[in-house]
């Protein structure tokens, strides 16, 4: 094999396949990443695959000879991202039927990296038989971003761990919860030329109802961030999804088990309805916040109908304690309800928008948050029982 790249293409490509990397490997191969050169593309590809996740991308470079090879993924991405910029000359030869040599030769200097056999190296999954739809690439992202960080880290609650994903007519839903919070966000499906997602042979709307590995598409969302107006091909069956769009692809597999009917934990009416300026109620709880890490992480707020404001307060015994006061405007008695810092501040930051409603009926009852305007989205938190 031989390719002339540049420094940039390559280190960028490496960065973004190495997320797929396994850090535990099973065997030797799934610590590297898997380098395809096509003389008649004239296209280097990159692939990395845990066993779970896989990612592949390609680029264009100048391709003298084919082949592909198995090199060290973590040993090729440092030496990668500090050559200098330009062109990189990447030759391998091959020292036996299992072992490769390549050499990099940069404006500075040379190095040479031992690889293995690309025989080794697991296939991709790919789907034949299952669904194929088109999601917009905007919808996709709003929808992670609005999702993505209520999912379970608790590896026990395996399907928890994902992010659950229903389209029905021209409606994307997103759902994530941890089993304290629950956050639901949904977009729509339909792209600037006014098409939904197609079955690639019906002209009706494709059912999409699986739960996909948070992990999995926290790097789809990185990927996704670097493209603009650009659709997604998404491909599944009963146990493996895959995302394309231009020239990266993305595969996961499902995560199993029924996920929880999230729809009836949403309260339909409320007694107190509360709405404030998001970013003075962010700035406030992350000062607040300061004392709430030293005990418990819990925060009481306290409305006031008469005065219509909102009081934030923390009470960390032996620490010491913190109040303060934004104005809202309040419907329904004076109530204290307690949360979990953390929640409402992780909430606040998803719920993109100048003001934001707080609604809920008892202290001991779910409360939720909505956004005025801009995305749909709901961010459901359990509160935090108090003594008084």
């Amino acid at each position: 094999m031989k390719l002339v790249c540049t420094q940039n293409s390559l280190s960028t490509s490496l960065s973004l396949v190495s997320r797929a990397v396994s850090t535990r490997p099973t065997h030797p191969v799934l610590a590297n990443v898997l380098l395809v050169a096509n003389a008649e593309t004239q296209q280097v590809s990159l692939s990395a695959f845990d066993l779970s996740l896989g990612i592949q991308t390609s680029f264009a470079a100048t391709v003298e000879a084919e082949g592909k090879l198995t090199l060290p993924a973590k040993l090729l991405t440092d030496i990668v991202s500090r050559l200098p910029e330009g062109d990189i000359i990447l030759e391998s030869s091959s020292d036996d039927d299992a072992s490769f040599l390549t050499t990099l030769t940069c404006s500075s200097g040379r190095y040479q990296v031992r690889g293995m056999s690309a025989e080794e190296f697991p296939e991709l999954p790919t789907v034949t038989d299952g669904e194929s739809l088109h999601l917009p690439s905007e919808a996709m992202l709003d929808g992670l971003r609005g999702a993505l960080f209520a999912a379970s880290a608790d590896e026990t609650k395996q399907v928890l761990t994902g992010v659950h994903l229903t389209l029905a007519a021209e409606e994307l839903e997103f759902a994530a919860t941890d089993g304290h919070r629950l956050s639901v966000v949904q977009t729509t499906n339909v792209d600037d030329n006014g098409n939904g997602a197609k079955d690639s042979t019906s002209e009706d709307a494709t059912a999409l109802d699986v739960t996909i590995p948070a992990k999995a598409l926290q790097e789809l969302a990185k990927m996704l961030e670097r493209q603009t107006g650009s659709s997604v091909a998404v491909k599944l069956d009963r146990n493996q999804v895959i995302f394309e769009w231009v020239d990266q692809r993305l595969t996961s597999r499902l995560l199993e088990g029924q996920y929880p009917n999230y729809r009836q934990l949403i309260p339909r009416q409320f007694t107190h309805q509360t709405t404030i300026d998001r970013r003075l109620f962010l700035s406030s709880l992350e000062r607040i916040a300061v004392l709430a890490d030293q005990k418990n992480n819990i925060v009481k707020l306290s409305v006031d109908t008469t005065n219509q404001a909102m009081s934030l307060s923390v009470d960390a015994p032996d620490v010491g304690s913190g109040e303060e006061t934004i104005p809202a405007q309040i419907t329904g008695e004076d109530m204290a309800i307690a949360f979990n810092v953390k929640y409402l501040l992780d909430g606040l930051k998803a719920l993109n928008t100048t003001e934001i409603q707080l609604q809920f009926n008892t202290p001991t009852s779910p409360a939720i948050l909505t956004p005025l305007g801009g995305l749909k989205m709901t961010y459901l938190v359990m509160p935090v029982q108090v003594r008084s």
